[in-house]
């Protein structure tokens, strides 16, 4: 029993360490994303482990000895396996897709940031009915958002917001109405496209967006919520 006290937080710390390097580990260039999603797997294991070791030390612990490393090694393993945990069931809960936009039958597209997508494994082009179709079951709610401005005040509009955004502006065409940006993920530092198009729609104006992940397979609801965030700011 000794040695599981003695064990315990050190597999528990261990865990956290994967899930702390995960991100910025892939994201400053020392591995692939899929290795990063590797340790967070390692991470969680881990984590169970030193948890389920913690807990085997409090319940025998001799009379007397300390608590400290034993509940550390609980918090930490529990920590430490939760985070993946969580985004596995996110994951779960959208569909895999990672090309999101607020019109389906049209698309806008992308002209400027091709260049930067020439290495990405996902395409730049839209995939067609089959995504359209997971992305209005998941998410019914993103839709065109009309704006009671003309054009061109709707387009300084726009630009203004993806900078609040803190996206990359690679290029606003005023004359096209569109705009495209690159918005790099927090902890990842996964790189995703934005492009925006801004058309007359009456007297006023009608904002469409596309949101589109280089890497990954799905993109875990990041890009839908990129897209209701911005359109946030412009509303």
């Amino acid at each position: 029993m000794h040695r599981i006290r003695g064990l315990a937080p050190v597999v528990s710390a261990l865990a956290v360490v994967l899930l702390v390097a995960a991100g910025p580990g892939t994201r400053v260039g020392l591995w692939d994303f899929r290795f990063g999603f590797q340790l967070l797997k390692w991470s969680a294991y881990l984590g169970i482990a030193g948890a389920g070791l913690g807990l085997l030390a409090l319940l025998w612990r001799p009379a007397g000895s300390s608590l400290v490393r034993p509940i550390a090694a609980v918090v930490l393993g529990v920590l430490a396996a939760a985070i993946p945990w969580r985004w596995q069931e996110q994951a779960r809960q959208v569909p895999p897709i990672h090309d999101i936009t607020t019109d389906t039958e049209r698309p806008p597209e992308f002209v400027a940031v091709l260049p930067l997508r020439a290495d990405a494994p996902n395409p730049a082009a839209y995939e067609g009915a089959g995504i359209a179709a997971q992305q209005r079951e998941a998410y019914p709610d993103l839709v065109p958002l009309s704006v009671p401005a003309p054009r061109a005040e709707t387009f300084r509009r726009a630009l203004a917001a993806a900078r609040e955004s803190g996206w990359e502006i690679v290029a606003a065409d005023s004359a096209a109405g569109r705009i495209e940006a690159t918005a790099t993920t927090q902890w990842f530092g996964f790189k995703d496209d934005v492009v925006v198009r801004i058309e007359a729609d009456g007297a006023g104006s009608r904002v469409d967006v596309r949101s589109v992940s280089r890497v990954g397979k799905s993109d875990v609801g990041a890009n839908a919520k990129r897209i209701r965030g911005y359109l946030e700011k412009l509303r």
